[in-house]
């Protein structure tokens, strides 16, 4: 019987991923006949320049490969809470998605993990699907209330993850077994917090996408919903390759930085080839949660 490893702030087996409170949103009102404000509040810093590359500039110039292979490194073998050299975390299993809810607008909440599930499921080619009961799945999301934040941390991730709920908007945290295959996850979002500081539909898409194997947040990535300084909301095209790179069969669970770096770059020269990093920004935005959004 396999045992998980459990979180901790001191050693993160399991690690937890907050969307941090500096970060804003803007408003939405949604067409599935609920209406979800997302309040529009001022950014806390001006979009910022890469910072892995200097010279480069922001949006445009990210498809540089040596950017893209940085930043990899940044987000898929970093945690934020410590300064280890890690391992590629990536699912092997295929990822069930069970969604408990202890507060109103159900049917808002459910669609909008929906569209962002398969959205991931679309980008990656994993397995992600939502199951209909907890003892099916392996991903466990609960929108609850700011009240009850804590305790549900608690009651999901442990005491000692608990300690990092002030100053986050939500959590995530995952297990790993021996292999740094992820098998089992958390999502924890207050709704009412989330949407106080405009970052609900955030919390969705950063957590869920946090726990597939990019844990890190950093100001050096840009632009990506890593970036707790830029206003990134949903997927960047720069976040769909890091995602198609992680789950591409060459990227295999348990690989360090330097066995990553061949396959790497063997990936990337040919989606320079074919115009997948060319296209990214517009291929990124067929998710569904972007014409809700006004993309």
């Amino acid at each position: 019987m396999q045992k998980w490893r459990k979180a901790s702030t001191n050693n993160y087996k399991g690690l937890m991923l907050p969307v941090r409170l500096r970060r804003f949103g803007r408003s939405l009102c949604m067409s599935l006949g609920l209406c979800l404000s997302l309040l529009a509040l001022p950014l806390y810093a001006a979009q910022t320049q890469p910072a892995l590359i200097p010279t480069l500039t922001p949006a445009s110039d990210w498809k540089n490969l040596t950017y893209i292979t940085q930043a990899f490194s940044e987000i898929a073998l970093k945690n934020e809470y410590d300064v280890a050299k890690h391992r590629v975390r990536k699912w092997r299993i295929p990822v069930r998605v069970f969604v408990e809810h202890q507060v109103g607008d159900r049917a808002l909440h459910t669609q909008l993990v929906r569209m962002h599930l398969a959205h991931l499921a679309k980008i990656t080619g994993h397995d992600i699907q939502l199951v209909d009961t907890l003892l099916d799945a392996n991903l466990h999301l609960v929108f609850t209330r700011q009240s009850q934040w804590e305790s549900e941390v608690t009651r999901l991730m442990g005491p000692s993850s608990a300690k990092n709920v002030h100053g986050s908007v939500c959590m995530a945290k995952f297990a790993l077994n021996a292999k740094s295959e992820i098998e089992r996850a958390w999502v924890i979002i207050p709704v009412d917090q989330a949407q106080m500081h405009g970052k609900l539909v955030a919390c969705v898409v950063e957590e869920i996408t946090q726990v597939l194997g990019l844990p890190n947040d950093s100001e050096k990535v840009f632009p990506s919903i890593f970036n707790d300084k830029t206003p990134q909301d949903l997927l960047t095209g720069l976040d769909f390759i890091l995602l198609k790179l992680l789950y591409n069969p060459s990227i295999r669970a348990g690989m360090t930085a330097a066995e990553v770096k061949a396959p790497l770059q063997i990936l990337l020269e040919q989606w320079q080839r074919d115009d997948t990093l060319i296209n990214a920004d517009k291929t990124v935005r067929q998710g569904q949660l972007y014409p809700l959004l006004g993309y």
